[in-house]
């Protein structure tokens, strides 16, 4: 498989998986930054915003499916990390090779 195929390939897995990836990495995101707020800023204790921080940590789904929930967030922000920064790569090398031709770089 050359190159340009597997990458195609990656382009596919990433746009069909980062629709999943997102909204748990959002939750965590935003009740992690709202917690941390909530007791810094907000003056709240930490019974008062332990609500934010069992979403936060999937507690909510009980002990079995916490730490399924945690590996799956780091799978899928290292999976987005490498993908993406691969689609990155990529398109600078070509913006590269386009402008050592002598030809415009998309902007």
């Amino acid at each position: 498989m050359t190159v340009m195929r597997w990458m195609a390939q990656i382009r596919r897995w990433h746009r069909w998986i980062a629709p999943f990836v997102l909204l748990p990495l959002l939750t965590s995101v935003i009740t992690g930054l709202t917690y941390r707020l909530a007791r810094d800023w907000g003056g709240l204790s930490r019974d008062q915003a332990h609500w934010l921080m069992s979403l936060h940590e999937g507690e909510w789904l009980g002990p079995e499916l916490e730490p399924v929930v945690v590996l799956l967030n780091a799978l899928g922000v290292i999976w987005m990390l490498f993908t993406g920064g691969g689609m990155l790569l990529q398109s600078w090398v070509s913006a590269l090779k386009r402008w050592s031709k002598g030809g415009e770089t998309a902007g």
